[in-house]
């Protein structure tokens, strides 16, 4: 067996325990390798480091040199759109001219102001204080950053007015390397991207100036009462030494601090070059008013506008409401987004109101001065009466609208004329039954209907005001006039009017747009024929409905703003061209505002000035007297007002109260307009006399019932069946001298014998 030699060296060499050449040599080689080993993980180590810094290093440059020369970071104008701004609302003074009316915002008020109306002693006061190098940087200051990183500190002394404003908008605040790298990266781009003059108005415009105030402007009112054009070179000062610290440096708690840096922001300014020494020294000595200072003295429109923080009317309260609705049903908000647009968007709201017609409603529902009993107490236990009041022009126009007697109490609480629908009574009965036979050539004017009861389920329903519930026939206009239950019941019940009740309910809904209409409760005679709805409607709903009388017809939908627009001047929502629907034609329009002049307004007080213009009404009266109503219209104005409880009761009223509301309200509104002004008219209705017996046209043997309002393509045909020896003329006569008679037997034996001899 052949043996391997170099296995056999190597056994006795390993089997040997005391050979001791080959062991010292191998000790040797063990020292070697490990020494080689650390080499090579050390620079395996620095290898991966390095590769690793590569990669680290040239994504970092890559994404900066991405982030710098990309798209910009924050669009700017976005931003201006987005930023919470304050809201305003605006009317209209007697020149059509547009002012504040009053402003709306939340935690967060802000007025963006355009930099062409920036004041420049502003623009270089808060140049010279926070960033004297802004003009020369790119947006960021190197010179300042190296003194930074070189004290190892990352505070707010190397931020540029750049940063700054990103820091503003993306609301970072926080203290780290990453932080600031990524602010530095964003400052390179936003300068790559926009102007300086852009930059510095968007900055103006975020900064926190304490107070509540975001920007320059809303600064300038709450610190000195002013707009911004008018603040002096001292007052930008205060305004930029504000920035650093906006409670500590705040002027209206800590004006001695805000005076040191003040002063360090004035000897910046001349330094920098940016004022003389002059002006340096005038404005050092400028004796500075702030707005808590007993010697500043408000303007008008700051007094307005602190007043309408705590007491905000109720016609602005509806402009609200109203706005909301229509930013979500035409474009689609979410109700959470359109409160937020009114109080944060900076929209812009030209309302339609009147003010002075509403500073008139506000102070008589205030006072209670034209009610009853104006000093009624108002407690938790036994709350006062209620009322409410609309009052529109002719074209949907709402120029005041008040919804609770007494002092308002709080900031869009309940109004009840917009949002709290009561049962109309009588009211309703030109809107259910007259305005849709007349229209529907049913009715007309004199046309004779049975003044009687309609027998149901074994009673009698309904009765008269009065208490009856049956007599002689009566005319339309007479029922009308002293508003008669019988008569509409008659109407729809005997089958006078096309369709009855489902007749009634389709104009009530679709023609006058009542919104709570219940269409299966109020489908019977009740509530279409005497107003016993199951929820009724409200004032501004029934002023809405009645002004289709005064206008040939129309209905416009009401509205309280012409136009709203968001914070960059873009049309969101307007009603600047109102387009109104047929209701009712415009001859059943005629007819109707002349059979409602028949109601007459004198039992409720003097009333003089408005008894001097042609005047329709309706009164209206619920079962036990727990809800009045007075809708009446001049040709400048019509409105509606309803009088009650909020948790009904009887009133015991024996004089609709709401028809002493009307006189006073609209007297006051109508002093210097022209009281020559009348309705329009179509051209398609006539006046002519009608037949007492017949309501036909009088024939020339007829006695003469009066005289009415007749369309000219439906008019009655001639009465040929009255025998009266006499002519017309002769059976008025005729009449008057029974009457004479019949007054002359009453005062037989008294003094006043003979006084019609």
């Amino acid at each position: 067996m052949s043996q391997n030699p170099e296995f056999d060296r190597n056994a006795v060499s390993f089997s040997h325990p005391n050979h001791s050449n080959t062991a010292h040599p191998k000790k040797k080689k063990k020292k070697k390798r490990k020494k080689h080993t650390a080499l090579s993980v050390f620079l395996a180590f620095c290898l991966i480091c390095f590769l690793t810094a590569c990669v680290v290093g040239g994504y970092v440059l890559t994404n900066a040199f991405l982030v710098i020369g990309g798209d910009p970071v924050i669009n700017l104008e976005d931003e201006k759109n987005n930023q919470n701004q304050t809201s305003f609302i605006y009317a209209y003074n007697e020149n059509n001219e547009p002012y504040e009316y009053t402003r709306l915002h939340g935690e967060i008020n802000r007025i963006w102001a355009d930099y062409k109306d920036i004041p420049e002693n502003l623009v270089d006061a808060f140049i010279a204080l926070e960033d004297k190098r802004f003009y020369s940087h790119k947006g960021v200051d190197w010179y300042r950053l190296g003194g930074v990183i070189s004290s190892l500190t990352f505070d707010e002394g190397a931020s540029t007015i750049t940063q700054q404003l990103i820091k503003n908008v993306t609301n970072n605040k926080e203290v780290t390397i990453v932080r600031k790298y990524n602010e530095i990266l964003s400052a390179l781009n936003l300068e790559k991207n926009y102007e300086k003059q852009d930059i510095l108005e968007a900055y103006l415009n975020v900064v926190y100036l304490g107070s509540g105030c975001y920007g320059v402007r809303t600064a300038a009112e709450t610190y000195f009462g002013k707009e911004l054009k008018d603040l002096n070179l001292s007052e930008c000062t205060v305004l930029a030494s504000i920035t650093k610290a906006p409670y500590s440096f705040n002027p209206l708690y800590n004006p001695e601090k805000n005076r040191e840096r003040q002063k360090e922001c004035l000897k910046k300014m001349l330094d920098q070059g940016y004022i003389t020494n002059a002006e340096y020294n005038d404005a050092l000595a400028y004796d500075l008013i702030f707005t808590n200072d007993t010697r500043y003295v408000a303007t008008h429109e700051t007094v307005k506008e602190e007043k309408e923080e705590v007491y905000q009317n109720f016609y602005i309260d509806f402009v609200i409401d109203q706005v909301i609705d229509d930013l979500e049903s035409r474009h689609g908000y979410t109700h959470s987004e359109a409160t937020k647009m009114i109080y944060y968007g900076g929209l812009r709201i030209y309302a339609a109101v009147d003010p002075e017609i509403q500073d008139i409603l506000e102070k008589v529902y205030s006072t209670r001065s034209a009610f009853p009993n104006p000093n009624e107490l108002d407690t938790e236990d036994h709350p006062a009466v209620q009322s409410a009041m609309t009052i529109m022009d002719y074209n949907g126009r709402v120029v005041a609208i008040v919804g609770q007697a007494g002092e308002k109490d709080g900031v869009r609480c309940l109004n009840r004329a917009a949002d709290s629908p009561r049962q109309p009574g009588s009211s309703i009965k030109p809107l259910s039954v007259y305005a849709p036979a007349i229209d529907k050539n049913a009715l007309t004017w004199s046309t004779i209907i049975k003044n009687q009861a309609l027998a149901i389920n074994g009673k009698q329903w309904p009765k008269n005001v009065d208490g009856s519930m049956s007599g002689s026939s009566r005319t339309v206009q007479y029922a009308l006039q002293v508003s008669l239950n019988t008569v509409p019941a008659r109407i729809v019940y005997d089958g006078i009017l096309p369709g009855g009740i489902s007749t009634c309910l389709d104009y009530m809904t679709n023609h006058f747009h009542l919104s709570h209409v219940d269409m299966t409760n109020d489908a019977s005679l009740p509530p279409v024929c005497v107003g016993a709805m199951t929820y009724g409607a409200t004032t501004l709903e029934m002023a809405a409905a009645y002004a289709t009388f005064g206008n040939g017809g129309l209905y416009y939908k009401p509205y309280s703003y012409y136009e709203v627009k968001d914070s960059s001047g873009e049309v969101l929502l307007s009603n600047r061209n109102p387009e109104g629907e047929q209701a009712i034609s415009e001859d059943t329009a005629d007819v109707m505002c002349e059979l409602l002049q028949t109601v007459p307004i004198s039992s409720y007080g003097s009333g003089y000035t408005v008894q001097k213009f042609p005047v329709m009404c309706k009164t209206g009266t619920t079962d036990e007297d727990m809800n009045r109503w007075f809708c009446a219209g001049t040709p400048y104005y019509v409105c509606s007002i309803w009088y009650g409880y909020d948790l009904a009761k009887n009133m015991h009223t024996s004089v609709n109260p709401c028809g002493r509301i009307f006189l006073d309200v609209f007297s006051k509104i109508h002093k210097d307009l022209d009281p020559s002004k009348t309705f329009p008219k179509s051209g398609k209705t006539i006046k002519k006399a009608f037949c007492s017996r017949s309501g036909l046209l009088a024939g020339r043997n007829c006695g003469v019932g009066g005289y009415g309002w007749y369309k000219t393509s439906d008019l009655p045909r001639q009465c040929t069946s009255c025998t009266y020896s006499s002519s017309a003329e002769e059976a008025i006569k005729e009449g008057a001298s029974q009457v004479i008679d019949a007054i002359q037997q009453g005062l037989a034996g008294s003094p006043f014998e003979g006084i019609f001899n």
